[in-house]
């Protein structure tokens, strides 16, 4: 068995002296592991580094086996990840959501929206609303996805501020009015249906990023963590609070 892909790698762990397992995120096969010989060599450290991009080469005798992998360099940007708390939080945050995902099951939207997230780690302005739209992206590809297109009430695809806390679905200035106080707010730059990149002049605020991040962590709570047993990466909120836009 053997294929070759691109991918942004996520982990990587020691295996024996010489060796490494490493867990990249790719394309066409997902989030993938494979062990690279060698791996623990000065030569091979920088290069594997959670955040920084490579071309793999996999091989296996079997389909279901770990596989080994050669690796090279694309771009390499881990060491400027490493340099402000936003990057390191940002990959490591990153890396728990992607988990979220079966192994070696290919989400190509999530990964080319992964790789818009990490070039922009190095402006938490940006940087944390993308987070917000990955957020949202990871729960629609898990299956949990909000319909923030129109309001679940009167169909109206105008002044929707709000979302429900039960079906996930938008809810319109005054449809929710009487009922606002049970809803979540929902902020400008998630509403209507729109691509990961908002392309508006004016990034959100830190108010409207803040309820970003409410309206997301409650549902990946909801429907993720509660129901599989586990607690929220640490990870994210130390992101939260290194994004310079979130007071």
């Amino acid at each position: 068995m053997e294929w070759k892909d691109k991918g942004l790698i996520l982990g990587v762990r020691r295996h024996g002296e010489t060796s490494a397992i490493i867990e990249v995120m790719t394309p066409e096969r997902g989030r993938h592991m494979g062990l690279v010989r060698g791996g623990r060599s000065s030569r091979m450290r920088p290069l594997l580094q959670p955040g920084n991009s490579v071309t793999l080469s996999w091989r296996a005798r079997l389909a279901e086996h770990l596989g080994t992998y050669s690796v090279e360099g694309d771009k390499l940007r881990a060491a400027d990840l490493m340099a402000s708390s936003c990057g390191i939080y940002g990959i490591q945050t990153l890396a728990n959501h992607l988990r979220l995902l079966p192994e070696r099951d290919p989400h190509k939207g999530l990964y080319d929206a992964a790789i818009i997230l990490v070039e922009h780690l190095d402006q938490p302005e940006i940087a944390a609303a993308l987070m917000v739209r990955f957020e949202i992206a990871l729960l629609e590809e898990l299956g949990f996805g909000l319909d923030l297109s129109s309001c679940a009430a009167t169909g109206d695809r105008n002044d929707l501020i709000w979302v429900s806390p039960k079906s996930g679905k938008a809810v319109s200035r005054s449809a929710g009015e009487p009922w606002k106080e049970k809803l979540l707010a929902l902020p400008e730059f998630l509403s209507g249906a729109d691509t990961f990149i908002t392309q508006t002049r004016q990034l959100p605020d830190a108010t409207a990023v803040e309820a970003g991040f409410q309206l997301s962590g409650y549902f990946l709570q909801r429907h993720i963590y509660d129901v599989r047993g586990i607690r929220p990466p640490d990870e994210r909120t130390g992101f939260v609070r290194a994004t310079t836009v979130i007071k």
